[in-house]
């Protein structure tokens, strides 16, 4: 379904309003984790390697639609902190594994209480009812799209 047209686009602030809000979720996931030494960015490849058992690069430069040369600086940076090891894999040995330390599960664990405060703190202004519409609608969009994260972690089209 088309909704918009050159004549009417001057009125459409959809992307400008997914934009902000996500730059809005990422300010406060910032000002939630600073306490613990790592950014919005961070606290996403941490949380997506705890929740869903991701354990390469590759597959989150899929999940983040980053670029490997900014993972790489991302996981060095994750590395240094003592949050995440690299190990060669037994069977090809240019296969590279992520596992979190001891010092990145004991955050991993703490992530989803953070992050709940911080979505709370994004979502405080509308219902409960609103917010599961609004997640059904971007859902319904992504799924629309054929994204391959929102097909494979929500169902197909």
């Amino acid at each position: 379904m088309k909704h918009f047209t050159p004549d009417n686009f001057h009125n459409c602030h959809l992307g400008m309003l997914l934009g902000r809000t996500a730059l809005l979720k990422d300010r406060i996931i910032d000002i939630h984790m600073e306490p613990v030494g790592i950014t919005a960015a961070q606290f996403k490849v941490l949380i997506i390697m705890a929740q869903y058992g991701i354990e390469t690069p590759a597959e989150l430069c899929r999940y983040l639609s980053l670029d490997s040369g900014s993972m790489t600086r991302m996981l060095d940076r994750l590395e240094q902190k003592g949050f995440l090891a690299r190990e060669r894999s037994a069977q090809d040995r240019r296969q590279v594994r992520l596992v979190l330390t001891e010092a990145g599960q004991a955050l991993a664990d703490r992530l989803p209480f953070i992050g709940a405060e911080a979505m709370n703190q994004l979502a405080c202004a509308i219902s409960p009812e609103e917010l599961q519409t609004l997640e059904q609608i971007l859902k319904k969009i992504l799924l629309a799209a054929g994204d391959p994260i929102a097909v494979s972690r929500m169902g197909g089209k």
